[in-house]
């Protein structure tokens, strides 16, 4: 089961997830994509990896831009999970 990160384990976490801010017990990205269909097609693979992993972002899509938000909800706060979301999520912004 996934324990709750320290501060500062999160800091350190955030240290390799530039793009990621927290947010209270959570860890928030916002990427702008150059088409809607884009957004969609990237909410799309992150959707298949999440259920993969059978834990979820919560997604909020606004036109051309997404922002993912992370948190283990069932415990309160950030786990190990979603810094591994976080980073799958990066890869597949990346591709």
């Amino acid at each position: 089961m996934a324990e709750l990160l320290t501060d500062a384990e999160v800091d350190t976490a955030l240290t390799g997830l530039p793009q990621w801010q927290r947010a209270g017990s959570e860890i928030v990205r916002t990427i702008e994509l150059p088409t809607f269909p884009a957004a969609i097609a990237l909410v799309d693979r992150v959707a298949e990896a999440a259920e993969t992993r059978n834990h979820h972002p919560d997604i909020d899509i606004r036109w051309r831009t997404v922002t993912f938000t992370c948190s283990t909800h069932f415990k309160g706060g950030l786990t190990e999970l979603d810094v591994a979301l976080a980073q799958e999520i990066d890869r597949l912004a990346a591709g």
